[in-house]
């Protein structure tokens, strides 16, 4: 199916007042699937299964399971057209932050996108996985599809509760990636959400490994245009909002110094994950989530390929 042009470059978030609405109209702005197949419905290998979650379709029921063990599990099938998506959403503190020059927060933009991609997903008949990086509130979502996972993503997505004032630890951070690793089997793509700010060392290589197992990886880098263009003038005062880190400076000498900085530092994470196979798409909150999502689509085309 071709894309529909149906959401102007300048997107106005105000006229969409929920996520779920939000979604909806950017996932109709570029109707594509992740993959060319759309077929539907169970496929032709048993794939395993898994513990019941409310919501799941209940014909899959393993009737055998609950019978001899008294357990709801759910059977899972894959065909060769099927393909997972496993969203992974920054839910830190430093994804709150929103300067006067954009429209929405890092967070509100990043988890629409997400909505965004999982609804288009879904009506191309793949399944739908949803994990985080910290966030509190926030609830792992399994392999789902079928009417009611869209509104289970977002649902997920609306109570999640960015916060944590302390910087991640690479422990906290490794056991964020053992789920997406156990369960995200080959063929699947992954699509990560996050600023990349105040990650512990080695937080990168671990994102680059998801890649492996011949999976598709993107990551988007979600910056406010804030971060991207460092506007600030005269004796300005930087506090971190993930850590107790205080910054003063004059931020007009800081600018050339700051914007080399995270253009090398880009650069470096591009090719970190480039070395495992990934992909990595750096936004800002001002572009338009039609297109954000666009060039998501591309890379995994890339990643693929």
């Amino acid at each position: 199916m071709a894309p529909r042009e149906s959401i102007a470059a300048d997107f106005d978030w105000n006229q969409l007042c929920t996520l779920r609405l939000r979604a909806r109209a950017i996932a109709d702005g570029l109707y594509v699937g992740m993959h060319r197949s759309a077929r539907r419905g169970v496929g032709v290998e048993f794939g395993g299964r898994r513990n019941y979650v409310p919501g799941d379709d209940l014909r899959w029921l393993d009737r055998h399971a609950l019978m001899r063990h008294g357990k709801l599990l759910v059977r899972e099938f894959e065909t060769d057209t099927e393909r997972l998506l496993y969203l992974v959403v920054d839910a830190s503190r430093s994804m709150t932050y929103r300067s006067s020059l954009a429209p929405v927060s890092k967070w509100t933009y990043a988890a629409a996108v997400a909505a965004a991609l999982a609804r288009i997903a879904l009506a191309a008949g793949d399944p739908v996985a949803l994990d985080w990086v910290s966030g509190e509130n926030s609830r792992w979502l399994p392999a789902m599809s079928g009417r009611e996972a869209f509104e289970r993503v977002v649902g997920a997505l609306e109570t999640t509760d960015p916060g944590g004032m302390a910087a991640l630890s690479s422990a906290a951070f490794e056991r964020a990636m053992v789920p997406v690793m156990r369960y995200a089997r080959r063929g699947t793509i992954v699509v990560v959400l996050s600023d990349l700010l105040d990650l512990p060392d080695g937080a990168i290589e671990m994102l680059g490994d998801l890649a492996s197992g011949q999976r598709s990886l993107v990551v988007v880098r979600t910056l406010d245009p804030a971060e991207t263009s460092f506007p600030f003038t005269g004796a300005t005062k930087f506090v971190s909002l993930e850590g107790h880190a205080v910054v003063e400076t004059d931020a007009g000498l800081a600018r050339d110094g700051y914007l080399a900085e995270l253009a090398r530092e880009t650069e470096q994470v591009r090719e970190r994950l480039a070395d495992r196979g990934g992909r990595l798409l750096t936004v800002d909150t001002r572009q338009s989530p039609v297109e954000t999502v666009r060039s998501i689509v591309e890379r995994v085309g890339a990643a693929r390929s």
